[in-house]
């Protein structure tokens, strides 16, 4: 039927193999006439040092990415993981109705990344006159093929994005998907803008794996205005192992629903593992509200601004690892595995008493007199910042670590920082 888009067996590497900005015949023809599958290759691109060449692998059957599932997740990563010692990069094309499922779920299965794995699509397919599909794949390419972004990303209207931080914001314009918590890690103008700060690499030298046993008794529990206790029960009933609750505002609930904050201390109570979600696009939960509060001191995870695309594949993954123990799950949860969620102010400051002895090390310094040196720069805008955010706890953590003891800093002289 030619009057509805649907995805047709080979038509896409026909019509790639013809356009002649995603492919330079004559180089091809020069290069590898007696290959037996002939590769493509962009152009020479300006200001690019390297030449993209490329192969195209087509799945069979093609889905229409509302059929995805989590077999074709784990298939896609373990192609990855098959041919990751091949190639410098991967492009992924993808149907955007569940891209971002499907760049977050990657983003946790592979573990280790040390190249690009980016996943893109079109609002308009590429072979009509007017698509964004030709661009799309062509910044995919160079971005896949000439930086070092050890990412699984999203490419989309001249914007790279983290994967699982990046959702689809609508569903007929050409700026599609939007990363609305963080900011691109790389922009397309007449230079390549690429934020390197930003870039999430792995913090060790470990091979490149991919996990692929996933929960799948997980699912996404929406709050709304007198929804019903039963419908609520049901939902958390075994074989439920993780929800993804998607509340109100800053991760409210409200307050005089007993019943609905008792199903939800029942289900902890057997072992569910809950991580508390806003419905808002930007901003993130916040327990110090007393409405959201009553969901943390039940035991609900504090998700932090997680895109609810990016916590349900974190729970999938988490769930699925045997070999941690329930404590170690729930502390997971809470971690920024991937980049998937900003770290809040009080992980910042309990962290940093540690990064004085990486930061010495990194500067080859040898000397007690050189390492005071990097404490007095840092501790006194950790005691301000705790001091002027009222966050005693984080003094009491600097006190008391072996960073507190060997500083000639005090509680006290904190204080003066208000």
């Amino acid at each position: 039927d030619f009057s509805v888009y649907s995805p047709q067996a080979g038509y896409l590497p026909s019509v790639i193999r013809t356009i002649p900005p995603l492919n330079d015949t004559a180089f091809i023809e020069k290069n590898f006439s007696s290959s037996p599958v002939k590769p493509y290759s962009l152009p020479p691109v300006r200001l690019m040092k390297k030449r993209v060449v490329y192969w195209i692998v087509e799945y069979e059957p093609l889905l229409d990415s509302c059929d995805m599932t989590f077999d074709d997740w784990i298939r896609i990563a373990t192609d990855i993981r098959k041919a990751y010692h091949n190639y410098d990069g991967f492009v992924v094309l993808h149907g955007t109705d569940t891209l971002a499922y499907t760049a977050s779920a990657l983003s946790f299965m592979m573990e280790n990344l040390g190249k690009p794995v980016i996943i893109t699509g079109s609002q308009i397919p590429v072979a009509e006159v007017r698509s964004d599909g030709m661009e799309n794949l062509i910044g995919a390419l160079i971005i896949a093929g000439n930086f070092d972004i050890p990412e699984v990303c999203v490419y989309f209207n001249n914007k790279l994005m983290r994967g699982n931080r990046t959702i689809k914001l609508d569903n007929s314009a050409l700026e599609a998907f939007d990363s609305p918590n963080m900011q691109p890690l790389a922009r397309m103008a007449i230079k390549i803008q690429v934020n390197y700060d930003s870039i999430f690499r792995s913090t060790n030298i470990n091979p490149f794996t991919v996990h692929d046993n996933l929960c799948r008794d997980v699912g996404l529990l929406r709050i709304f205005p007198s929804m019903s206790i039963e419908s609520v029960r049901a939902f958390l009933q075994p074989p439920t192992k993780g929800v993804i609750l998607q509340t109100f505002g800053a991760g409210n609930m409200p307050t005089k629903r007993k019943d609905i904050i008792d199903a939800l201390k029942e289900a902890i109570a057997r072992g569910c593992l809950v991580v508390n979600c806003s419905q808002c696009v930007k901003g993130q939960v916040d327990v110090n509200y007393a409405t959201g509060k009553i969901l943390y001191d039940i035991g609900v995870i504090p998700g932090s601004d997680m895109t609810s695309e990016a916590a349900m594949a974190k729970m999938c993954y988490v769930l699925g690892k045997d070999e941690w123990d329930h404590e170690t799950k729930r502390m997971m949860l809470q971690t920024n595995l991937r980049g998937e969620m900003t770290v809040t102010n009080e992980a910042i400051g309990t962290r940093e008493l540690d990064i004085i002895p990486h930061i010495a090390k990194c500067l080859r310094l040898s000397s007690g007199n050189e390492v005071q040196l990097i404490r007095d720069t840092i501790l006194p805008p950790l005691f301000c910042n705790a001091a002027k955010t009222n966050k005693p706890e984080i003094l009491k953590k600097i006190k008391v670590s072996s960073l507190g003891f060997l500083s000639p800093y005090t509680i006290t002289e904190a204080r003066f920082c208000l």
